[in-house]
């Protein structure tokens, strides 16, 4: 009797113990145990969201895809069901259906090697591949009764460029592999950096199970990926490929290092052309980021770098002495300067400079209109001390920033956008010199001691152009999702008026003296349009020093005066120096610069649509020429017989 109780209590202990055992394991670590048999039978992988695209603006009604992802697939292994004796063949199989390299064959070689359920073969392989290797594989799996999943393709996205090289520096791309991690795209710059929260969309789940009688398309779909968002931009595609066009022929023209345009709407701040050669090629990226010298042409040099903008600030300090006028007669008191003052332009000594001003020609006597149409520094210099000496070091630098937007970023929906730099009294250099002297406010009336980006200039442009308005620069016209939905559409924000009319219609009007005969911009004249403008031709500063051969020349200017279609700047970085035969210095911005921006203009208008608004200005020898019913001629011709008058036969 002993006996048969102590077995029943043994088998009611074991029993007891048997079901502790089972009730930790199925309710305690229920949890636990079910993940680890999920991960034994299946596996979840993240499933990458299509980017949102990008796109210029519309052509012939549809717009035009600048960046965007197409479909591609990813190859993966599970080694663990591909035996030993069976990975070789596989190898030289899918070798020979790709015509894979050395490189390639031996990376497959040690994935499959591998101790894992899941290894990534090869990447972005298109649909024709993925069905090539589908139609041999699922027979062999199955003869040789191997797992179907023993191979599997996930989906992915790659980014593409229709329209490469257009607009490379200002959009950018992606990176070729995801972010191991995260899965993430990660952006190279750009746009793609600046709107990556909007483009990249969420991540969706799918789980598959591990079993040779599911195929690898078989899955559960836990969470369906969201796509990006899609980007409109100001950017007309025409108006880009002209400008690209145009910036490589001018940098070879010239022998420049590099070259780049902007064009602007001035009454809208839209950038319809934001172009610089050489190109970022964007499929060939990393090449760029591994050199240092490449790594330069991945930036927007007109936004990201701020250089003297020489002469082309001349028309500002115009402006800024103006506006010292206008104040002072409020004040009931004289002006500083009129327009057509006889101004002494001979005396180049002003306080506070070491060194006499210069001008590139004698010139005894210059007017607002004959100062701007030779650009002469000594003239500028004279407003400017007059500018100072009656309102004030700290209303004349106030002028530069609030009025005209230098030493501000525009707020261009661009990463790493320069400021540029205004000195400020009492303000040191880390070198421990003075910021402003008092010898600066003539630096400044010609450009020099002072920084500003092409695009500043651009900005500052189109409020002469425009009026008086600053406007601020935008490349997004809207915001779209795949719904159709639009997140934001480009309204044109009312800007500030910084300038009366009747102040910016006097220095436009100085400004289109430059780009007729015996102007520094003549060649920047557009036949049956009237332009006004600027010339520049500012030395770069090469280790603190101003370089004697080294310049970077420039023009900015708009077209037709009235109602201009677009402010447009270009720029040369670092053109050959010297003499060209039968066309001059060859570093000189109305060398360099300004026939570009000419050749750039006239397509521009004629895409556009732009009638031309002076019917009868066109070169000498064209039947449609009458000199004198064109534009502005019969002014040039008054101001050349004054110059004479004031300083002899004209030089």
């Amino acid at each position: 009797m002993k006996r048969l109780l102590f077995l029943i209590f043994i088998f009611l202990f074991g029993f007891s113990a048997l079901f502790l055992q089972f009730f930790k394991i199925q309710v305690l670590e229920g949890d636990k145990w079910r993940s680890v048999a999920e991960g034994q039978h299946y596996f979840t992988v993240e499933t990458p969201a299509k980017r949102g695209a990008i796109y210029s603006s519309p052509l012939f009604g549809k717009p035009v895809p600048i960046s965007v992802d197409v479909e591609v697939f990813d190859l993966y292994a599970d080694p663990k069901v591909i035996p030993k004796d069976k990975r070789e063949f596989v190898v030289l199989t899918l070798s020979s259906l790709l015509h894979l390299d050395d490189g390639d064959v031996e990376s497959i070689r040690g994935h499959l090697a591998k101790k894992s359920r899941r290894r990534k073969l090869l990447s972005w392989l298109e649909e024709g591949e993925k069905k090539k290797i589908l139609q041999w594989w699922l027979p062999y799996a199955k003869k040789e009764k191997l797992a179907k999943n023993g191979l599997f393709f996930e989906s992915n996205f790659k980014r593409v460029h229709p329209s490469d090289p257009l607009l490379g520096q200002v959009i950018h791309t992606v990176r070729h592999l995801r972010e191991e991690k995260s899965r993430k795209a990660e952006p190279t710059g750009g746009l793609e950096f600046v709107f990556d929260a909007l483009l990249e969309g969420k991540m969706g789940k799918r789980r598959y199970l591990r079993s040779p009688l599911n195929t690898f398309e078989i899955g559960e779909t836990l969470k369906l990926p969201e796509e990006g968002v899609d980007l409109y931009l100001t950017i007309h595609p025409l108006l880009q490929a002209i400008a690209e066009e145009e910036i490589t022929y001018g940098v070879k023209r010239c022998g420049a290092k590099r070259g780049w345009a902007i064009l602007m709407e001035p009454q809208t701040g839209k950038i319809l052309a934001l172009a610089q050669y050489p190109f970022f090629n964007l499929p060939l990226y990393p090449t760029y980021f591994a050199n240092e010298e490449k790594m330069e042409e991945t930036r927007v040099k007109g936004i990201q770098d701020a250089q003297e903008p020489g002469s082309v600030m001349k028309p500002f300090t115009l402006a800024a002495a103006l506006l010292a006028n206008a104040e002072l007669e409020k004040q009931g008191k004289p002006p500083v300067f009129s327009v057509e003052e006889k101004i002494a332009t001979s005396n180049s000594h002003f306080p506070g400079r070491k060194k006499p001003l210069e001008d590139t020609h004698l010139h005894f006597f210059c007017n607002m209109w004959i100062g701007l149409q030779k650009s002469s520094n000594i003239y500028v210099a004279t407003l400017a001390k007059r500018s100072v000496d009656a309102m004030g070091e700290e209303w004349y630098r106030n002028v530069l920033i609030d009025k005209f937007g230098f030493g501000k970023k525009t707020g261009i929906e661009l990463p790493a956008e320069s400021q540029g730099l205004v000195p400020k009294p009492g303000r040191v250099h880390p070198n421990g010199a003075l910021e402003w002297s008092k010898g600066t406010p003539y630096s400044l009336a010609m450009g020099h001691n002072i920084l500003t980006t092409g695009l500043q200039l651009v900005r500052a442009y189109a409020l002469l152009a425009n009026g008086g308005t600053l406007v601020r620069p935008t490349l997004i016209e809207k915001i779209e999702n795949k719904e159709g939905q639009v997140l934001f559409q480009f309204e044109m924000e009312k800007g500030e008026k910084v300038l009366p009319d009747e102040i910016a219609s006097l220095v436009v009007q100085a400004m289109k003296y430059t780009t007729k005969p015996n102007g520094t911009a003549r060649r920047a004249q557009i036949p049956g349009y009237t332009v006004a403008g600027k010339t520049s031709t500012p030395k770069k500063i090469i280790d603190g020093l101003y370089s004697e051969r080294i310049y970077v020349p420039c023009f900015v200017g708009f077209t037709p005066v009235k109602d201009p279609a677009f402010v447009c700047l270009v720029t040369m970085d670092e053109p050959q120096y010297g003499y060209v035969p039968g066309r001059g210095l060859n570093h000189h911005g109305g060398t360099a610069a300004a026939p570009i921006f000419q050749r750039i203009a006239r397509r521009s208008l004629e895409v556009l649509g732009r009638a031309p608004d002076d019917p009868f200005g066109y070169p000498e020898g064209d039947p449609r020429r009458d000199e004198k019913k064109a534009d502005w001629m019969d002014k040039v011709a008054e101001l050349e017989k004054l110059y004479n008058e004031w300083n002899g036969p004209h030089r």
